[in-house]
């Protein structure tokens, strides 16, 4: 569960965060960065896709003001795969991915901190 988020920083399960990172059912992969900076591309997303079982929902948070961006072919993958996507400013997305554990949903959420 996110507790909260600010500028740069997130607690997770009592546990703060200052770098980007994707929450797993089981884990955090902290410390994430992507391949090209402010975009997501389906290269930054191999362990996500990867994963077993295959989520239900993937969240992305693109940020406090919602610089990064997202390349056409993330979409076109997560679909293909039955994954929903949804990318949101982080603020927005930590909140829908909050409300969809509560929900008992498989979700896995990725998070850009700053920008």
């Amino acid at each position: 569960m996110i507790e909260s988020y600010d500028f740069g920083v997130m607690v997770v399960n009592g546990k703060r965060y200052n770098h980007d990172l994707i929450i797993f059912p089981e884990r955090i992969m902290d410390n994430w960065w992507r391949k090209e900076g402010h975009k997501l591309t389906v290269k930054d997303l191999d362990e996500v896709l990867a994963y077993t079982p295959k989520p239900e929902f993937f969240i992305f948070g693109t940020g406090y003001y919602g610089l990064v961006k997202v390349s056409p072919e993330v979409k076109q993958i997560l679909e293909t795969k039955g994954i929903e996507f949804i990318a949101k400013p982080t603020k927005e997305a930590s909140e829908v991915f909050n409300k969809l554990l509560k929900l008992k949903k498989r979700v896995i959420g990725a998070f850009h901190l700053t920008c």
